[in-house]
């Protein structure tokens, strides 16, 4: 039987510690898989959802991006993929009754996790101005309510349409396309928090904003580095093919502030010895300083060069721009230097120098250990520099691997949710609909901050997510949302944002990747991209929580209906009854996805075009592949401070807290702790179980205060410390962000630390 969800918040006041772990996944991951799938949905609701999860016939899993190979495990998921599963198929309803029993006053004082214990959202509830809590309203009202507001503002353009990366490639078309006919570009998604660098990065160097390699690249790999990146939380399934790449002959480095369980031994739950003794993975271990690697990269790189007949010198004169200039910049990369940024050792990159010059094929992959710095797009240019030198993009086994965090974030961004199109996109969007989309580029989300707080934009709509929780500077944040006019969230359960409202606000709740979707047509799918570029269907199998729901497309037509009205020609009812005549005019507007339909309805679906990779054809600027040398940067961090990172526990997805552990970091019972190397720790006086507020410091001269965080000593990076968001999102100044991509610089906050 599943169980009720809890009453009232657990206490956090007193986490429990001990030793970090060594190991990832094995039996302790099944069971609490299975505890967690029971406490949920039940065992019999349990085994026949996730025997569902990441099948051909099945759903996509609404965790993490990760591609699934042609041949599919019985249980193709992960412990942290069940969870997401297991919250999203539970059993626990948050019905009228809830509302009308907790005030929004209420509301604000729970935890993140309180909230999404609560169960499913069953109905549609609007808190008109002036109330103190959320009420029922049909859905005919709600869209009303939006049409009202949306038609009052003096221009589309104070408008803010977010975007989550659950969001299927139908919806987010369909969202993306009303949004343009409405007037505006203002797109922001959870791409600009945390792979926008990347994007950044790779369109200018390789032409595509996308990684370039398969899973079969991984598997015939001779070298993989992965860098800023936590696979055993964030991306589990990953742990499966570095295993098969060990297996292989390849050879695996880790560049990280923290050694992390999942990277240092996989216990493979898919197999007896598996189980039992597990697979080491990491060969060499760079334990470096937070924001040192494109110090760490420029070096060996120019190491590289100095080897004398280690660069791909074909590859460079046939496919390549800029070497001349990016070699002369190489060439002053400084010892002592990179020493001082990356907190390393002399032998320890000349280890990792020579497993370098040693492969014949190597993949980078990252994630935001690399993308949230103010120098982040200089590091991830100075990654693809090393693999043009060896020619290493456009060859098996080789390439660029930025590993995306949400299940179709990728995909959102295909369809054209983002606020500076492609005027090609624009032109074809514009083509096969007879609008005129605006060319004027929109706000990114931290853009969308800024204008709420400013007054420049009055309506907010987000397409699933948690807005308030996912972005910095929580204080600033929630000011400029509570000033808007109306913020609207489409949800299957209750987060942080839907506590922090405009002067009126509306819970539209969806149907989830678990559930079916029946139209007028019939039985609907969605499909998505993972993180590779494969696209694929998604078919739930469950029974919506509620005869109250409706899909994402749905919601999107009605709206649009309601806003537009008999002004707009797009066939939005059409749309809605038949998600089959979206994807054709997909097919016609998006390139790569001619024939949308049929070859969709291919088990496994078909993956991308990618010129890089696919034909060593690089469609930037100069028609190749370019070098680029942007100036080192690293943080340099005042005496008594330290840099902060901020990062995920193992109970957690993103913003959705699953529970109060951080099982491979030893700690249990709660989450505002603070991880500070014992050295460090002791210079500034900070006993080990002692509790201190941590105090950011930025540019402004503004206290950002995150209090009461119990200190553990943990093997970090010298000079460093780690701490969970959202808790620590408060720390993060909202001015503080990349160069090119303005993505929040949430892996680079200057601390200091207060005790009472």
């Amino acid at each position: 039987m599943a169980t009720k969800p809890p009453t009232g918040d657990p206490v956090q006041d007193a986490p429990q510690v001990a030793p970090p772990q060594h190991a990832a996944a094995g039996l302790p991951a099944i069971g609490h898989t299975l505890k967690i799938a029971q406490e949920q949905m039940g065992l019999a609701r349990t085994a026949r959802t996730l025997l569902k999860v990441n099948q051909k016939d099945g759903f996509d899993c609404p965790g993490c991006a990760w591609p699934e190979g042609e041949k599919r495990h019985t249980a193709e998921f992960c412990e942290n993929g069940a969870k997401a599963v297991a919250e999203e198929a539970t059993l626990r309803r948050v019905t009228p009754a809830f509302f009308a029993e907790h005030p929004l006053a209420d509301l604000a004082t729970r935890s993140g996790y309180w909230l999404g214990q609560q169960g499913r959202i069953t109905e549609p509830v609007y808190l008109p101005e002036g109330a103190d809590r959320y009420e029922p309203i049909s859905w005919e009202r709600a869209f009303a309510v939006i049409a009202e507001e949306l038609r009052a503002l003096s221009s589309p353009d104070e408008a803010v349409f977010y975007t989550s990366g659950r969001t299927s490639n139908e919806a987010a078309f369909l969202f993306q396309l009303f949004a343009r006919e409405f007037g505006t570009n203002n797109l922001p998604d959870c791409s600009n928090m945390c792979h926008e660098s990347s994007g950044s990065a790779l369109n200018e160097t390789i032409g595509i904003g996308k990684g370039s390699v398969s899973l079969e690249d991984l598997h015939q790999a001779e070298l993989i580095i992965v860098a800023g990146q936590n696979p055993g939380t964030n991306h589990p399934r990953m742990l499966s093919a570095l295993e098969k790449a060990k297996h292989a002959g390849a050879k695996i480095i880790s560049v990280n502030p923290l050694p992390e369980a999942g990277t240092e031994r996989f216990k493979n739950p898919q197999s007896p010895l598996g189980m039992l003794k597990g697979t080491a993975l990491t060969d060499l271990f760079l334990q470096i300083r937070i924001g040192g690697d494109q110090a760490l990269f420029r070096l060996l790189n120019k190491l590289v060069i100095d080897a004398g007949d280690a660069t791909d010198d074909a590859f460079i004169r046939e496919h390549t721009h800029g070497y001349e200039e990016f070699a002369a910049a190489a060439k002053e990369a400084d010892w002592a230097e990179t020493l001082t940024a990356t907190g390393l050792t002399r032998p320890e990159i000349e280890a990792a120098l020579a497993m370098i010059l040693a492969s014949r094929r190597t993949i980078v992959c990252w994630a935001m250990g690399l993308t949230q710095h103010k120098h982040a797009v200089a590091t991830i240019r100075e990654v693809v520099n090393l693999l043009l030198l060896r020619g290493d993009i456009g060859r098996p086994g080789a390439g660029v691997c930025p590993v995306r965090g949400h299940s179709n974030v990728q995909g959102d961004r295909t369809m054209g949710i983002f606020e500076r199109p492609a005027p090609a996109f624009l032109d074809a969007l514009d083509r096969e609909f007879g609008i005129t989309s605006p060319r004027a580029h929109g706000f990114d989300v931290v853009r969308a901050i800024q204008a709420l707080r400013d007054g420049e934009a009055k309506v907010f709509f987000a397409m699933g997510g948690n807005f308030v929780g996912a972005t910095p500077d929580t204080d600033v944040t929630e000011a400029a949302m509570r000033r808007a006019s109306l913020t609207v969230h489409v949800s299957t359960k209750l987060n942080r944002s839907h506590a922090v409202t405009g002067r009126r606000a509306l819970i539209l709740p969806t149907l989830g990747r678990t559930d079916k979707d029946v139209q007028a047509s019939g039985k609907q799918f969605v499909t998505v991209e993972d993180s590779m570029g494969m696209v694929h269907a998604s078919r739930g199998n469950l029974a919506p929580a509620s005869p109250h729901l409706l899909s994402e497309p749905a919601i999107v037509a009605r709206m649009a209906r309601a806003v537009l009205g008999k002004a707009s020609a797009t066939p939005w009812e059409e749309f809605e009854g038949d998600y089959a005549t979206i994807r054709d005019r997909i097919a016609r507007v998006v390139p790569g996805f001619e024939d949308f339909n049929a070859r969709v309805a291919r088990p496994g679906g078909f993956q991308l075009p990618h010129a890089p990779r696919d034909e060593r054809r690089f469609p930037t600027k100069t028609g190749k592949a370019n070098f680029t040398a942007a100036p080192v940067e690293y943080p340099r961090v005042p005496a008594g401070r330290l840099l902060l990172q901020t990062l995920r526990s193992h109970d957690q997805y993103n913003t959705t807290i699953y529970g109060l552990d951080d099982r491979y970091r030893g700690i249990t019972g709660g989450r505002r702790v603070v991880m500070v190397h014992p050295e460090d720790a002791a210079g500034l006086g900070l006993a080990d179980g002692s509790y201190t507020d941590l105090v950011s410091e930025w540019t402004d001269g503004v206290e950002r205060r995150a209090p009461g965080f119990r200190v553990v000593h943990y093997p970090t990076a010298r000079g460093c410390a780690a701490a969970y968001y959202p808790e620590t999102n408060v720390l993060v100044p909202l001015d503080s962000t990349a160069d090119t991509s303005n993505t929040p610089a949430s892996k680079s906050v200057v601390v200091r630390f207060e005790q009472a």
